[in-house]
C-alpha cells in the first residue's frame, strides 16, 4: 500500500485542500563534518575510510553494538542475492563491515566492537528460487503477448525514471507538469525519496544503466545529517524499506549502512511512557515532536518487518525490542468486540477514539500482522493469531454485501458504519488471499472466494469511472454502488492498491481476468496519467478530460509499476516463497533456516 506524499499517509484530504502546489517545503540540514558515504569512498565494491579517522571510527562503532544474543527465529546468516550480483562488493567473512580484515587502508575496529558476519552466500543458498526467477526461452516465444505486455511497464518504468532524473533528480518527487522537483515536509528534510523507492523496481526490471545511477546518488549525495521533522512510518517504509530491499537484492554495503544509520534516528520516536512511537520524529533533537496526541494504528503497527531486518543486519537489539514491545501493548490492551480502532494514546496506553478501518488509518497494521507471520517462515505464532482473531472480527462487524451484491469492507464508528471502501482497503483483498493457505482447513476456501470478491468490488470501482481507474473511496448507499459521491474523494493518486490485489490472485488462481484487469489499468494510466514529462496522478476520474495533479508519488515507481510487472511476470520472479512486501512493496526475505531450504541454493 501506498499514500500521498503530500500528507502524513493515513490523513485523507482532497490532494489540493491545504496545498495545491504539493506536498509541505522542507530543507536539508548541514554539517561541517564529512557524511557517512564520504568518509567510506566505495573501492572495489567495499567501503574504505577516509577523512578524519576518529569519524570514521565513530561510524564502525556506532554500528558494531556489543554482541547480544541473535533471537532464534532471526538466524539469517546470508549470501548475495538475486539472478546477478551487479557491482557489488559482496562481504566476505572476517570483514569489518566490508572493510577486508588485513592491508593497510583498512581502519582497525575499535576495541570491543564486533565484525560483521552476514554471511551472503549462505543467505543466497537458502533461497527456494532465483530471485529474478526462472528466464523463459525468449526465441521460442519471441511476439509472446505477455512478454509484450511486461516490456510496456517496464518502458512506463524507464519514462518515469527518466523524467524524474531530468526535471528532479535527487529532489522526493517530480512535478511533472511544471517540470521540476518538490521536498516536501514528511521526511524531516532527507532527499531522494523517489531514488530510494525505485531501486527495487529498476533492480528488478533489470535495467542495469538507471539502478546504477540511482546507486551512485545514494553513495554520494543520500546524507543523513537533517535536522527537521519527519513521520516514522513514511521514513521507515520508503527510506528504510527500500535501503534494505536494496541491500539483501544485490549486496552493496552502502545500503545496510544506510538503513541502519537512518534507523538509529528513528529510534528517539519510541521514548514515550508505553513505547508506543508518537508519529512524528524531530531529527534536530533527537525526540518525538508533539504532533497530536495520539498515535496511528497503521503507523506505529507498521515497523516489525523493517525492524527486525534492521536488527539482523547490525546486530542490535534495540531495534527488535521496539517493535516486539508494541506488540505486547496491542496484546495486552482490551479490544472493543475484537477490533483494533485507530487511535492509541501513547501516554496512557488506551485507545482515543473508537473508529475502526481495514483503509486509511489502519490497513498496514494488519497486513504485517499476516506478513510477520510468514517472514518468520511461519514461527510467529502471536502474528498468526492476531491476524485470524483481527479478521473474524472483522468480518463480524464491517463485512457487508451491498444490494448489487458487491461485497465490501465498511468502516466503525463507536458501532455505527459507513458504508464506504476506500482506495487504501482495496489491497485487503491481496491480503485475505496471501493468509487463506495458513487458515484452519475449513476457513480456507472461504477465505479465498472473500479474496476474490473485495477485489471484484474494488475493479467495479474502477470500471464504473469514465478514466477506468478507481477514486480515492467509493461508497454503497441511496441505489449507488461503488462510485466516489462527492469531488473530494474523485481523484486518483497513482495508488497501487487495486493492482496489488490483481497481482496476489493471479498468483493463487491463474485466473486470466486478472491480468485482463490489470492491462485495464496500463492502458488507462497510459491515456490518462502520461504527461510529457512524467506520470501524474488526476483530480476526477469521471472526467474524461483530466485535470492532472502535476504529482507523480514516489509510490507509482516503487509499487503501482513493480506489481503490475510481477503481475505480467512468472511467479518465481520475488517469489512468495521467498520474500515478502513491506507496505510500499520492497521486497523483505523469508528467513528459511537450513533445515527449511529444500533443494538449495539455484541461484
Amino acid at each position: 500500500m501506498a499514500r500521498a506524499l503530500q500528507t502524513v499517509r493515513v490523513s485523507r484530504p482532497h490532494p489540493d485542500a491545504n496545498n495545491p502546489s504539493g506536498p509541505g517545503g522542507g530543507g536539508k540540514g548541514a554539517s561541517r563534518s564529512l557524511p557517512v558515504r564520504e568518509r567510506w569512498p566505495l573501492t572495489n565494491g567495499r567501503l574504505q575510510p577516509n577523512g578524519d579517522p576518529s569519524e570514521a571510527a565513530n561510524d564502525l562503532a556506532s554500528l558494531s553494538t556489543p554482541p547480544s544474543p541473535t533471537p532464534r527465529s532471526w538466524t539469517i546468516g546470508a549470501g548475495g542475492m538475486g539472478g546477478s550480483v551487479r557491482g557489488a562488493g559482496l562481504l566476505r567473512e572476517g570483514a569489518w563491515l566490508g572493510v577486508p580484515s588485513s592491508g593497510s587502508t583498512a581502519l582497525r575496529p575499535q576495541e570491543g566492537a564486533i565484525p560483521f558476519s552476514f554471511d551472503f552466500n549462505a543467505f543466497r543458498s537458502r533461497l527456494r528460487h532465483p530471485v529474478l526467477g526462472t528466464r523463459a526461452d525468449e526465441s521460442k516465444e519471441p511476439q509472446s503477448l505477455v512478454r509484450a505486455q511486461r516490456e510496456k511497464i517496464k518502458e512506463m518504468m524507464q519514462f518515469a525514471w527518466h523524467s524524474y532524473k531530468l526535471y528532479a533528480m535527487g529532489k522526493n518527487e517530480l512535478r511533472p507538469l511544471t517540470k521540476d522537483g518538490y521536498e516536501g515536509n514528511m521526511f524531516g528534510g532527507l532527499s531522494g525519496a523517489t531514488i530510494i523507492d525505485s531501486l527495487d523496481t529498476l533492480y528488478l526490471m533489470e535495467l542495469q544503466e538507471e539502478f546504477q545511477e540511482a546507486k551512485a546518488w545514494v553513495e554520494e549525495n543520500f546524507h543523513l545529517n537533517v535536522s527537521g521533522e519527519a513521520s516514522l512510518f513514511e521514513v521507515n517504509i520508503r527510506y528504510i524499506g527500500g535501503l534494505l530491499s536494496a541491500f539483501y537484492l544485490t549486496g552493496e554495503e552502502v545500503f545496510r549502512v544506510k538503513a541502519i544509520k537512518l534507523g538509529e534516528k528513528l529510534l528517539p520516536a519510541f521514548n514515550t511512557p508505553t513505547g508506543i512511537p508518537k508519529g512524528v520524529v524531530n531529527f534536530k533533537s533527537w525526540g518525538w515532536a508533539m504532533a497530536g496526541s495520539s498515535s496511528i494504528l497503521a503507523e506505529f503497527g507498521s515497523l516489525h518487518l523493517e525492524f527486525l531486518h534492521l536488527t539482523e543486519l547490525s546486530g542490535n537489539q534495540v531495534f527488535a525490542e521496539k517493535v516486539r514491545n508494541i506488540r505486547k501493548v496491542l496484546r495486552k490492551i482490551n479490544k472493543p468486540f475484537g477490533l483494533y480502532p485507530n487511535f492509541l494514546s501513547p501516554v496512557s496506553g488506551n485507545w482515543m477514539q473508537h473508529h475502526v478501518s481495514v483503509g486509511g488509518l489502519g490497513d498496514s497494521f494488519y497486513e504485517y500482522l499476516i506478513k510477520s507471520w510468514l517472514m518468520s517462515a511461519k514461527t510467529d505464532v502471536e502474528a498468526k493469531d492476531m491476524y485470524y482473531e483481527a479478521l473474524e472480527a472483522i468480518e463480524t462487524y464491517l463485512l457487508n454485501v451491498s444490494p448489487g451484491g458487491l461485497t465490501y469492507i465498511a468502516e466503525w464508528r463507536g458501532g455505527i458504519l459507513d458504508h464506504k471502501m476506500g482506495h487504501l482497503a482495496c489491497f485487503s483483498g491481496g491480503m485475505i488471499a496471501l493468509g487463506a493457505e495458513d487458515a484452519k482447513e475449513e476457513k480456507r476456501a472461504h477465505y479465498r472466494e472473500l479474496a476474490a470478491q473485495i477485489t471484484k468490488t474494488c475493479h467495479e470501482s474502477y470500471a464504473r469511472s469514465d478514466t477506468k481507474l478507481g477514486p480515492e473511496a467509493f461508497w454503497f448507499n441511496s441505489g449507488r454502488e461503488a462510485v466516489a459521491t462527492q469531488l473530494s474523494e474523485s481523484y486518483y493518486l497513482l495508488r497501487p492498491e487495486v493492482v496489488e490485489s490483481y497481482m496476489y490472485l493471479w498468483r493463487q488462481t491463474h485466473d486470466p481476468i486478472y491480468r485482463a484487469w490489470g492491462w485495464e489499468v496500463v492502458t488507462a494510466l497510459e491515456k490518462y496519467c502520461r504527461t510529457d514529462a512524467g506520470f501524474s496522478g488526476i483530480q476526477d476520474v469521471y472526467s474524461s478530460v483530466p485535470n492532472h495533479d502535476n504529482k507523480q508519488q514516489t509510490f507509482f515507481l516503487a509499487e503501482t509499476l513493480k506489481y503490475l510487472y510481477l503481475l505480467f511476470s512468472e511467479d518465481d520472479m520475488l517469489s512468495l516463497e521467498d520474500w515478502v512486501f513491506n507496505t510500499e512493496a520492497h521486497p523483505l526475505p523469508v528467513n528459511h533456516s537450513d533445515s527449511s531450504s529444500g533443494a538449495g541454493g539455484r541461484l
